[in-house]
């Protein structure tokens, strides 16, 4: 079925790859389920890569685990054929809110396409690589499996999320993560407050300036963060006080203009207090995202044709960030989102969470699978997108 692919021969196809994904609807379902009642955050999800990874093995898939020095990451492959497409299975949950941004519907759906496509593979000359990718949620897992070859060989990338609304295309910024850490001197709070230095009020310049600056931020450039040490008593002068925060703009340009400015702010601290600072990088940053125009023309009219509506372009841009979006600057890549009629409940609340488990959002991982197959297929099929592909190689010398 290499080339050119008359038309009953494609719809035959996709047929076979629908198919599968009706056979294992009970499966993945119960595995989107099992997921979501487990939540496991980044590095952490052992039960959740294992699930998916025994999956696809009983699919047949060639499965290894631990790749890329990553415990919880694995590799699943299946057929021989030149073109090489990766589907990516995130699995890491958020602290305290759990599965709030869906990664157990990811999860199914990548295992579900893989198995969609896996008796398919060598007549369309392909071969399919499921890729179990942890820590999405700040880790950088994809990151990490970039830099050390976890996707080479790759033609191009492909994965849907969960969301409010059905996009084309999750809306991406450029993000980096880092802890902030103040160190000053204790001292009697009521007794001998002069002796003291005040690393909490160091955190509160900082934060002061920033809410100051966010007056001349461009569009796209944001700055968020939380405190997580305060000081240890009321009576006792605060010695030290750590936050993270997260950095964003519209582009990884943008954002090596924007971060400098929000570093200063933190140094103000330091500066007004007499204390020290310490900003400390916590994982890769992630990149904006690279759309491949074509993957997602392809995907959304295969998701139309089972059913699927997108959502209108929004007045106002709603923006998120992924490690994905690195992976799209170094192959052809596409990240659709999956609309679960969820409104008001956003991702990252837990009333979202509890979306994630509804017969909507096992419709939407299962047309999420079938929609990423059919369209692997479209790619393998059609001799313009494959040779293209073909050429693109990601980490071939």
């Amino acid at each position: 079925m290499n080339g050119a692919t008359p038309a009953r021969a494609l719809d035959a196809a996709k047929r076979t790859a629908a198919g599968a994904v009706e056979r294992s609807a009970e499966e993945l379902v119960e595995l989107s389920h099992r997921i979501h009642a487990h939540p496991e955050i980044s590095f952490e999800e052992v039960q959740s890569s294992a699930w998916c990874a025994d999956a696809l093995d009983s699919a047949g898939f060639d499965v290894t685990t631990g790749i890329c020095d990553l415990p919880t990451a694995f590799s699943a492959t299946i057929g021989t054929g030149p073109l090489v497409v990766g589907i990516c299975c995130e699995y890491d949950a958020l602290p305290d809110v759990g599965h709030a941004c869906g990664h157990n519907i990811i999860a199914a759906a990548a295992v579900g396409a893989g198995l969609a496509l896996a008796s398919l593979a060598d007549d369309l000359g392909l071969t399919v690589r499921v890729l179990g990718t942890p820590a999405e949620e700040g880790g950088g897992g994809k990151i990490l499996m970039l830099q050390r070859g976890g996707f080479d060989g790759l033609n191009a990338s492909m994965m849907v999320h969960p969301w409010p609304s059905e996009l084309v295309q999750m809306p991406c910024l450029a993000v980096t993560h880092f802890d902030v850490e103040y160190t000053g001197r204790e001292a009697h709070a009521s007794a001998f407050p002069e002796l003291g230095i005040n690393a909490a009020d160091a955190i509160t310049v900082a934060q002061v300036a920033i809410g100051l600056l966010r007056q001349h931020a461009n569009a796209g450039d944001q700055v968020h963060g939380i405190v997580t040490l305060g000081g240890a008593a009321p009576n006792i002068v605060p010695a030290r006080t750590r936050a993270k925060y997260y950095v964003r703009a519209n582009t990884l340009e943008a954002l090596a203009s924007w971060l400098p400015r929000v570093e200063r702010c933190f140094e103000a601290g330091a500066l007004a207090t007499g204390s020290t600072l310490e900003l400390l990088p916590q994982g890769p940053t992630y990149s904006e995202f690279r759309v491949d125009e074509s993957m997602a023309g392809l995907y959304q009219r295969n998701a139309e044709a089972l059913g699927r509506s997108f959502a209108s372009p929004q007045a106002k841009v709603v923006a998120a960030s992924t490690d994905m979006a690195n992976v799209s600057l170094a192959m052809p890549a596409i990240h659709p989102t999956l609309g679960l009629d969820s409104l008001p409940a956003v991702n990252h609340q837990a009333a979202f969470a509890a979306h994630c488990v509804t017969p909507i959002a096992d419709k939407a991982l299962l047309e999420g699978a079938t929609a990423m197959a059919w369209t692997v297929v479209d790619l393998a099929t059609d001799d313009e997108q494959r040779s293209r592909l073909l050429e693109v190689a990601y980490g071939a010398d």
